[in-house]
């Protein structure tokens, strides 16, 4: 790997990290708000939105320029949403708009690995890429927790500038002050991006044009054999992923007694294990033999399920590790074969933008599921119950519709060969 390529895992790591630190004191903001408790997950539900409303716009932002400069406009428009929530704007209205920030941002963030590396390298830079957001997930998530802590954020507080009033008061005004200092980090990192000197054909700006064009690479890549296989394992893994993050966090309530900010440290323990799955994977899994993986999404499915048998920290965080270390390594030879097909069949942006845009709609469908169980009041483990059961289910209908499309190819090769 090249020293742009580094430079780029920096950039993705601390705005990433400021990212996962502002949901965890956006969720301390909604408890002082005494806000309901099915308004939790619609943080990462409005977070999200931007991805699926803008999606056919966005590829071709991606696209339009240099894609270091895309990830620093949009750095920017985070930091924006993190002023806001500062400005005490609703919480689920500042995240709204550091999720339009993110939303712009990873066209770019991904397309530029297709630019920068050939296919061979994929694999393995997505092993670097889901490796260190996973890093900067655990880190983040912990940062939060600790920003939330009454000791630390009163050690800030106390923190006396000669001769300048910033002005900040509360405890939540330090801890965003630290996160909107860590998203400039990233946009420093961001000026630093080399340009691929990739250019697209001129980007089209007609709305309407933009969403006929979306809708075309839309149906691209779900026709495509192998790309509707990895397109649809990862929409399945992404929103799976984001109801399991609020999951853990009720569930280290409910089953092991732990408040937010040491809750915010299991969150992390599922990270860990998705770092090191996904390291794994990026070792021994080749472009060509990363269909191999996805019995490991009925695994993950069935192991979430034995959540409902634990009591005790010391046995919740092997657990929660091997949970994250079988997505890690399911999904990170998934998402760079999808990437491949994507560059293969259309631009880089482009083909993020429709991996977006469907992962996110999965998003968004299992949160909205998961607040109007909390809603139900129902219990934490008939919620866990349910949702392995159909992370399992869902992958071993994904098995089998790729063994069909195996055996079609296959019919297809033997009628070919008849006609020589």
């Amino acid at each position: 790997m090249n020293r742009g390529f580094y430079t780029i895992m920096a950039a993705q790591f601390f705005s990433s990290l400021a990212d996962n630190a502002l949901l965890i004191v956006a969720i301390s903001v909604l408890t002082v708000m005494k806000a309901p408790p099915w308004m939790t997950p619609l943080l990462k539900l409005f977070f999200v939105l931007s991805y699926v409303l803008l999606a056919a716009f966005v590829g071709a932002f991606a696209d339009s320029m240099p894609k270091g400069r895309v990830m620093l406009i949009t750095n920017f428009v985070k930091v924006v949403g993190c002023a806001m929530m500062f400005l005490d704007v609703h919480p689920l209205i500042a995240y709204a708009v550091v999720g339009l920030g993110a939303a712009a941002y990873s066209p770019a963030k991904y397309g530029i690995l297709t630019e920068l590396l050939a296919p061979v390298k994929l694999v393995a830079a997505n092993g670097w890429i889901e490796g260190l957001t996973v890093a900067s997930i655990i880190l983040g998530t912990v940062m939060g927790g600790a920003l939330v802590n009454t000791h630390i954020s009163a050690a800030l507080l106390s923190v006396d500038i000669p001769l300048l009033d910033t002005g900040i008061d509360t405890a939540t005004e330090a801890a965003l002050t630290v996160i909107m200092g860590t998203y400039v980090v990233a946009m420093l990192f961001n000026f630093k991006i080399p340009d691929t000197g990739a250019r697209y054909a001129h980007q089209e700006r007609n709305p309407l044009r933009l969403v006929g064009d979306f809708t075309n690479c839309f149906s691209v890549l779900w026709k495509d054999r192998l790309g509707q296989i990895s397109l649809a394992v990862t929409t399945l893994f992404w929103g799976a992923g984001a109801t399991l993050q609020f999951i853990v966090l009720k569930w280290a309530e409910h089953a092991l007694g732990m408040p937010l900010d040491k809750a915010a440290i299991l969150q992390g323990i599922v990270a860990v294990g998705i770092a090191l799955g996904a390291i794994a994977a990026a070792r021994y899994v080749p472009l060509k033999k990363s269909l191999s993986v996805m019995p490991l999404g009925i695994a993950m499915g069935l192991v979430v399920m034995s959540m409902t048998f634990v009591h005790s920290v010391w046995i919740a965080y092997p657990l929660l590790m091997l949970i994250g270390a079988l997505s890690g390594f399911f999904v990170v030879p998934m998402n760079a074969l999808l990437q491949h097909r994507g560059h293969v069949l259309m631009s880089a942006g482009h083909s993020i933008a429709v991996q977006n845009f469907n992962e996110n709609m999965s998003v968004l469908t299992m949160l909205v599921l998961y607040a109007f169980m909390i809603k139900l009041d129902l219990s934490v483990n008939m919620v866990i119950i349910l949702f392995g059961t159909f992370v399992a289910s869902t992958m071993f209908l994904v098995m089998r519709k790729h063994a069909a499309n195996q055996r079609e190819r296959d019919s297809l090769s033997l009628i070919g060969e008849s006609k020589h």
